[in-house]
This record gives structure tokens, sequence and C-alpha cells, in this order.
């Protein structure tokens, strides 16, 4: 049987439970056979791994490492999963960098097929087996709560962004690039779901305006302060609490208007 998250409710309240018992689970997770399997097959087995072809021939090996970095749904896209890792990215027009998907790029840098490969390098296949536990939680988390999802991938990604060593417009443009830090940025800054359609440099001085507004800072390197992140994780989930209620609102007023619609006409 696979590891299923205690998931007692939704909401903030639901998160700040998750929270309080993350270590026990992501513990349990990381005990439970098919996790455990795969951690020591590509543990055992990454050092002999060489090349793109090795890597995508091995579709064990390729699971893990496509998981790590959250890019499970491409385990049968080998062609294009080949060529994003075997021409990394040090080469002007490599298929990664052209990417607006930051996490092909971050697969292409861990393995550096097309310079050093890293499957040799002391830690690496710890690295990525510790990725791939931690991601492989937050999908199940996710199975059963899709907003807690985004806010553990918040936790995770949001500070490693912020940290860089490049400008402040590049960190957004790289949460920009991030569908799932777009999405809680999008939910807490109460965008609409047709933002994403205008100019990405109006979306830039958008989510910096509101930045400033929020939390008196447009610049990300403020966000890989703790405080500062649950700030944001509060209100992503607060504005979803908010939105839920809303739609569900409508959908009850939807109702009674059908029910007594459909009693008035019963009663001609």
């Amino acid at each position: 049987m696979s590891f299923q998250p205690i998931i007692a409710t939704s909401g903030l309240a639901g998160w700040r439970l998750l929270q309080n018992t993350i270590g026990r689970q992501t513990e349990a997770h990381n005990s439970s056979p098919v996790i455990q399997n795969s951690g020591e097959y590509f543990s055992d087995n990454i050092s002999k791994v060489k090349s793109a072809d090795d890597l995508v021939g091995d579709r064990r090996l390729l699971e893990v490492a496509l998981s790590a970095f959250g890019l499970s749904d491409d385990i049968n896209n080998k062609y294009f999963i080949h060529k994003v890792l075997s021409e990394g990215t040090s080469t002007q027009g490599a298929l990664a960098t052209k990417l607006s998907d930051s996490r092909y790029t971050a697969l292409a840098n861990a393995f550096s097929f097309d310079t050093i490969p890293q499957t040799v390098m002391p830690g690496f296949a710890e690295k990525i087996v510790s990725l791939y536990e931690r991601r492989s939680f937050e999908i199940a988390v996710g199975d059963q709560n899709e907003t807690f999802r985004f806010g553990l991938n918040l936790e995770r990604e949001l500070p490693q962004i912020a940290s860089k060593e490049t400008s402040n417009d590049a960190k957004w443009y790289s949460v920009m690039g991030n569908s799932a830090l777009r999405e809680v940025f999008e939910v807490a800054f109460g965008l609409p779901s047709e933002f994403g359609q205008i100019d990405i440099d109006q979306q830039l001085e958008v989510f910096k305006d509101i930045s400033q507004k929020r939390f008196g800072t447009d610049n990300l390197a403020d966000f890989s302060d703790p405080e500062t992140l649950n700030k944001l994780t509060q209100l992503y989930f607060l504005q979803d609490q908010i939105a839920q209620n809303q739609s569900l609102n409508s959908g009850t007023i939807a109702l009674t208007l059908l029910q007594s619609t459909q009693s008035l006409q019963s009663n001609q």
C-alpha cells in the first residue's frame, strides 16, 4: 500500500496541522517500500551513468531523476528529455535554456552531461534521492489537497530563487516561469486567471507593485526571510479560502434559484 499523508482539514488551519506533523509524516513516507526501493536502486546504479543515453535507457533511474525535479509526467517523452540532458546549458541555443519552465534547466544543470557528468561525484546520489523523496511527498499531499502541495513547493523553491546571485528582475522572471510558484503568487495577490495573457514585462511590474504594497518590498531576496515567506504562505491560503467561499456561495445561490424556479413551474 502506498503512503497516504494525514490531511485533517483544508485551509490555513489544515496547513498549520500539516506543518506540525510534517517531520513524522515525511519519515513515514520515505520509509515506504516504493520510495525506499527506488531510492536504493538510484544510489546503487547512478554512478554507472555517464551520458544522457545511459540515463534515458534505464527507466527506473530516469523516473527518480525526473521526479526529483517535478518532471515525472515526462517519463515517456524520451527524445525530448534526452535532448534536454545531452545539450545541457553550457552551449548557446541549448534546448533547456529556451524553455520557460525552469525545471528543465535545473535538471540539465544537475547532471551536466554537456560538460562533466555529476553522476560520479560524491554526494550526488544522496542529493537527487533527497529531492526525489521531498517531491514525492509533495505529490502525495497534493493528491489530497492541491493547495498544500503548492505551499510545500513554495517553501522549498522560493528561498532558492531568492538567494541567487542574480538581479531582482531575473528572480521575478524565474518565479513567473515556475508554474507552481506563479500559481501561489497569483492567488495570494488576487490576480485574475487572464493575468498571464498580458505582456510579460507588464506582468513583472504588477507583481513587484503588489509585493511592495503587501509586504513593503518588491525585492525577492527578502522572501528568503522565514517570517516574510510565512506571511506570503498565509496570504496564499487565506486568499484561496476566500475564492473557494465565493465560489461555494455562488453555487448555493444558483442552486436556490434553480430550485425556486422548479417549484414555481410545478405549481403552475
